[in-house]
């Protein structure tokens, strides 16, 4: 049997490309499909050369440590963001775990974004402050806020551009700029925008953390996450962490993202129009007090998202509806959801299905009232992954809830 044939991809190639290009050479098989490598162990040709594989990282040895499939899904994310190594976790709040387990201990400081994904607060505010890991939360969008809670031992700053549900941008470069000043790293989550529209390692960001179970998926099968960036991070400090505590990215779901990750363009730039398209419509109704979209111009950060978002705004919006009292408000939104016949009604973004969801009492439901009022997610927002049914099926579904509004 004849070894394949391999051609090192040239230097330059562009990011959809990369996404369909970028991996581990193929076996001696030849595939052109990416392997999917659904094994446990690997076996050595003798008791030496095992001994020498499980002193080097970078070769396969176990798969809690390392496996082939999950190292092209880094390989070609790392490429994808323009960093030089990337690795792989079970889901995205696994991700963030081993962002915290390797570059903080007790006595250190947090500064986080207080409009981050609710599971994020929590993450940060009970579970990191259980093992003396203080984190001060501030506006997403206020510098001054962020320079103002940098103290002696601030050692991360984490932020997540666009935000969920808002879709609030932050200055990644400022914010950069911040956190090297303060001697700290500057972490950000990409899970909206994805490396398709927003590189925020080019931006200065030390650190690129993903739920790959959302866009990079895209049709909403299976958990993953990751972290992007410098050598000396991914392989030197969060790769001991991850053989040790094991949050590992199965084979399967790796080549299920892997697969996912050939299209994210198309998906990204087409998931944008789409929302685009829903979020002007949902601003001409009466029902609805406002729409939350980078690309519309009435987006308090529109010029900066369009800046970084290479003029794409991403694919979820949220909007309030119109009412008088919280009561009221969350009566009205429930009954928007529950008119519709066509959007998915969960928890999940990131899907070719478009969803539906009320942030208060899922994503942010375990916040206290007091978090959620200062995160802005109030009783009457309605949070829509628009996903690739034709735009104006999406419009009607909508228009089913808000146009009965006031004949319930």
């Amino acid at each position: 049997m004849s070894d394949s044939p391999h051609r090192p991809l040239p230097a330059g190639l562009r990011p959809e490309t990369l996404a369909v290009r970028a991996a581990l050479p193929p076996s001696q098989h030849g595939e052109n499909s990416e392997g999917l490598f659904l094994t446990t162990a690997y076996i050595q040709p003798d008791a030496e050369t095992s001994a020498q594989k499980f002193s080097n990282s970078e070769d396969f040895t176990y798969s809690r440590t390392s496996n082939p499939t999950v190292r092209s899904l880094e390989a070609r994310l790392a490429a994808l963001e323009g960093t030089e190594a990337a690795i792989a976790t079970s889901t995205g709040m696994s991700a963030i775990l081993l962002l915290a387990m390797g570059t903080l201990k007790a006595g250190d400081h947090v500064v986080c974004s207080r409009s981050v994904f609710g599971s994020t607060i929590n993450l940060f505010a009970k579970e990191f402050g259980k093992f003396g890991v203080e984190t001060s939360f501030v506006s997403q969008t206020d510098l001054a806020e962020w320079q103002a809670a940098v103290r002696p031992t601030t050692r991360l700053f984490f932020a997540e551009t666009p935000t969920n549900p808002l879709t609030e941008v932050c200055d990644i470069r400022a914010l950069a700029d911040l956190a090297h000043a303060a001697g700290a790293l500057l972490a950000v989550d990409n899970t909206y925008s994805t490396p398709a529209l927003q590189c925020p390692a080019a931006l200065g960001a030390d650190v690129v953390m993903h739920s790959a179970t959302k866009y990079m998926d895209g049709q909403g099968r299976v958990m993953a996450g990751a972290l992007c960036g410098s050598n000396a991070l991914i392989r030197d400090v969060f790769g001991p962490t991850l053989r040790t505590v094991g949050m590992t990215l199965s084979p399967f779901n790796a080549w299920v993202v892997l697969k996912g990750l050939e299209t994210l363009s198309l998906r990204m730039k087409a998931h944008s129009q789409q929302a685009l398209a829903v979020a002007r419509w949902l601003e001409t109704r009466p029902e609805v007090a406002r729409v939350y979209y980078p690309s519309l111009p009435s987006h308090p950060q529109h010029e900066l998202a369009m800046r970084q978002q290479s003029g794409q705004g991403g694919a979820v919006l949220s909007f309030d509806v119109r009412a008088e009292t919280p009561d009221a408000a969350r009566a009205a939104a429930f009954h928007v959801i529950n008119s519709t016949r066509v959007l998915s009604i969960a928890t999940n973004l990131g899907d070719t299905k478009s969803i539906i969801t009320h942030p208060a009492t899922t994503s942010h439901g375990r916040l206290t009232e007091a978090q959620r009022q200062a995160a802005g997610v109030g009783q009457g927002l309605i949070r829509l992954s628009v996903g690739l049914e034709h735009v104006d099926d999406i419009c009607d579904d909508l228009d089913r809830g808000l146009s009965t509004l006031h004949t319930r």
